[in-house]
């Protein structure tokens, strides 16, 4: 679908064989991201890794992968996951037969996971960036007139989007600023931390010292950075934590037999630890369907195109705006089967992953603009949603039945649940029995098949 966004040219992609064009054959033709005025305020000049470009962002990329975001670091920061699972099962179990807002209890979660990940233990700090990353989120959730008549730089005084993110920025900038210098302080006083212990931001900063970049990073540039993996991984998977359990709350069929599969493998085990998902299998299918169904962000981030080029017949001009639509395309049903029903199931007999090969499934992206940080983001969906499904039973409010489980989305520039998830939870108590108990679930499991 061609629009003319006003003084921007701008295609829409809903099918996968247009996604393979721009995201494979095309991919260094739409590498870049088109400017606009939020990504240059709040990021820094547009140098964080989501929007950077050239040389600068495949050093950024290289960064990222082996460095900051690889599978070794986000393994070593499983005791904080740990922690912090732990801190909203307990916050959960204080409620007693009280309804829980999980919504707000999984996003708290995950952003203290994301803000201990990033900068460390900055608790007096975390509200504000929080409130700030909110913020911004929903500033950049929309379209900004100024974006769609860049000639016209009068509109940034009309629209007033301008002066509202560079007040926001200087918010950003006091908490960043305290941050950063409290870390480079630790590391030029010799007191930093071992490579095993760092966060993200003492990584850059060693880098940073390191003499070994071909491209040099400022301050702005670490900032930049850490502010990204931080907004990047707080909506996103706190979003999808959420979906995967409405979803299984509206089908009681699919929570049992998640629950089974949690309960029968760690027969009568006080707690799951992160090795034990690795044979959830169920658990990531259903993982899988949420994200084929609620992608975190439905409208891929726009890309821009370099050069001029030709994708299905039609000619692309040069600077022309990108939007793939993962949601739409995971939702076609000329490659999906009963879409819009939430069914792990389909999954199970195919090879259809992540990765961005598939290009009917992309809740991830493809190509060179695939999201770096998506084994961190399953990292932190995967062990608070096993450890919910394992410890708590639920129930909806007031009588409230499945069906009546309100599924209406909210659209910004991530998708979340209109309303908040209330539930009751009752905590599970593991029979002392552990044969009965696993006689029990591999009867469950064979009936729920």
């Amino acid at each position: 679908m061609h629009l003319q966004l006003g003084e921007v040219p701008a295609v829409v992609v809903s099918s996968a064989e247009m996604a393979h064009e721009v995201m494979k054959t095309h991919d260094h033709v739409f590498a870049q991201r088109p400017e606009l005025i939020a990504s240059k305020i709040l990021s820094y000049d547009s140098s964080d890794l989501v929007l950077a470009k050239g040389e600068y962002w495949k050093q950024i990329r290289k960064i990222c992968l082996t460095e900051l975001l690889g599978a070794k670091k986000v393994k070593s920061f499983a005791p904080i996951r740990e922690d912090e699972v732990s801190n909203l099962l307990e916050s959960i179990r204080l409620a007693g037969e009280s309804p829980v807002n999980l919504t707000e209890k999984i996003f708290w979660m995950t952003s203290v996971i994301a803000c201990r990940a990033a900068f460390g233990n900055k608790w007096e700090d975390l509200r504000a960036v929080i409130s700030i990353a909110r913020e911004s989120v929903s500033l950049s959730g929309g379209f900004d007139l100024a974006d769609l008549y860049p000639a016209r730089e009068f509109l940034h005084v009309i629209t007033n989007m301008k002066p509202r993110l560079e007040k926001m920025r200087v918010k950003l900038d006091k908490v960043l600023d305290r941050i950063v210098n409290e870390h480079k302080q630790k590391l030029l006083s010799g007191k930093g931390e071992s490579e095993d212990a760092e966060v993200l931001v003492d990584v850059l900063l060693r880098l940073q010292g390191s003499g070994r970049l071909e491209c040099p990073i400022t301050i702005d540039n670490v900032k930049a950075i850490i502010w990204d993996m931080f907004v990047a991984g707080t909506d996103t998977s706190s979003t999808t934590t959420e979906w995967a359990l409405a979803e299984m709350i509206r089908n009681p069929r699919i929570l049992k037999k998640a629950q089974a599969e949690i309960r029968e493998s760690l027969k009568g085990k006080e707690t799951i630890s992160e090795e034990d998902i690795q044979g959830l299998q169920y658990l990531k299918l259903v993982i899988k369907e949420t994200l084929r169904i609620h992608p975190a962000v439905p409208l891929l981030l726009p890309r821009e195109s370099k050069e001029r080029c030709e994708i299905g017949g039609y000619e692309i001009p040069e600077k022309t705006k990108v939007i793939v639509n993962a949601w739409a395309i995971g939702r076609d049903p000329e490659y999906w089967q009963d879409p819009e029903k939430f069914i792990p199931e389909r999954f199970s007999d195919n090879s259809i992953d992540f990765r961005g090969t598939n290009f009917n499934y992309i809740p991830f992206g493809a190509g060179r603009r695939i999201c770096p940080g998506m084994t961190f983001g399953l990292a932190n969906v995967e062990l608070p949603l096993a450890k919910l499904l394992y410890h708590f039973d639920y129930k909806l409010p007031e009588g409230m039945r499945p069906e009546d489980l309100d599924m209406t989305e909210y659209f910004g520039a991530t998708v979340g649940r209109k309303n908040n998830l209330q539930l009751i939870a009752t905590p599970y108590v593991p029979s002392s029995s552990t044969c009965e108990a696993s006689t029990q679930n591999m009867e469950a499991m064979e009936v729920l098949k």
